[in-house]
């Protein structure tokens, strides 16, 4: 049996005349930025995540980087985000001018552990990225806690964790912007490039909706040496036909993870840990090996594909040797690089898929 570590084909065939229905609309209206497609999808997906506003951009990178552009985090400032992580998040932090300070995740959940944020708090410490990391939520009460202690501005990493809720609660709403990636292997996924900032405050976004179209509040007119970042129709509308879907395809990942959980009983194998009041929707679901190498090619010699999420840390990246960091500074985001490693987690994976990856991970000796 052959199972890849993703694939798109089963979601995409059942969505197959909704999208290109969008495709149509889009090619026969002959618009294809800042149109009706753009604003129909900023209200739903506002509405999805009980948000007031939503502003469509290019991708989830840019939703972090404009986020932070507009609460004036720049040259000068430190800004905490978890070391074990994507590359973007670090360098939506870089590209303002600001300085990314790694922290710490739990080695059970992956995401960022409050208990040692305050410990990397200076005077220069402008705002904090928590990172949703593989669609479970952060441990929001607690850092929202910090934030507000220590005066600091919320920035929340939704890029794979739409839908994810924390005590019942959409993520992205706890902080005061988030920025999510519709890149298309995420849970809900455009077909290119495409990302959207959301906030409750108005004024927080008008400023992101102007800095990502050049800094200009109407045509012609610059307020803001800004960028060109925009969510463009064909991927708006793309969207819209998979937002209504994307709680089905929520609970399909949740089926499968509570097999993997559940029957997965390899005592070589740890397997994430779900915190109480998290309903994660399991963007990627990463188990942890200490012969991971030997694991992922056994895996692979049967037919499962996997991956690795990631295998080097963001303070140990070649980009950011300027950072002064060296391998043992943070050796619980090395430890995760080590051993960590993804097996397959995606809409359409049928039942004797799912019993043979838990067989041959059983089967691991």
């Amino acid at each position: 049996m052959t199972i890849p570590f993703v694939t798109f084909i089963p979601m995409e065939r059942e969505l197959e005349k909704e999208l290109r229905s969008a495709f149509e609309r889009v090619f026969t209206r002959s618009w294809y930025i800042d149109g009706m497609e753009d604003e129909a999808f900023e209200r739903a997906f506002a509405e999805y995540c009980k948000i007031k506003y939503c502003i469509g951009v290019g991708n989830g990178l840019d939703a972090l980087m404009l986020a932070l552009k507009a609460l004036e985090v720049g040259e000068g400032d430190e800004v905490i985000v978890p070391s074990n992580t994507y590359i973007a998040t670090a360098l939506a932090v870089t590209y303002v001018g600001a300085k990314p300070v790694f922290v710490e995740p739990r080695i059970e959940t992956f995401n960022i552990n409050p208990e040692v944020i305050e410990t990397s708090i200076s005077k220069k410490t402008k705002a904090i990225i928590p990172v949703h990391l593989y669609g479970q939520a952060c441990e929001m009460d607690e850092i929202m806690r910090i934030a507000k202690k220590h005066g600091l501005r919320v920035v929340e990493d939704c890029a794979q964790a739409h839908g994810a809720t924390y005590k019942g609660k959409k993520v992205g709403t706890f902080g005061d912007a988030a920025g999510f990636s519709f890149y298309p292997g995420k849970n809900l996924g455009a077909l290119g490039d495409a990302g959207t900032v959301v906030t409750d405050d108005q004024e927080l976004a008008k400023r992101i909706r102007t800095l990502g179209n050049y800094g200009s509040d109407y045509k012609y007119h610059h307020i803001y040496k800004g960028n060109n970042s925009r969510l463009d129709e064909l991927q708006a509308a793309f969207l819209s036909a998979k937002l209504p879907s994307l709680d089905k395809f929520n609970e399909e990942r949740r089926r499968i993870a509570n097999r993997y959980l559940n029957e997965i009983k390899n005592p070589k194998v740890a397997l994430p840990m779900v915190l109480n009041d998290m309903a994660s929707v399991w963007h990627i679901f990463g188990i942890r090996c200490d012969e991971r190498n030997r694991l992922e090619s056994y895996l692979n010699d049967n037919g499962i594909g996997t991956n690795k999420h990631y295998p080097i840390p963001m303070h140990l990246q070649e980009c950011y040797r300027d950072l002064g960091y060296v391998e043992g500074d943070f050796p619980i985001a090395e430890e995760i690089s080590k051993t960590e490693l993804s097996i397959p987690m995606y809409y359409g994976m049928k039942d004797e898929e799912i019993e043979y990856v838990i067989e041959k991970i059983n089967e691991f000796k």
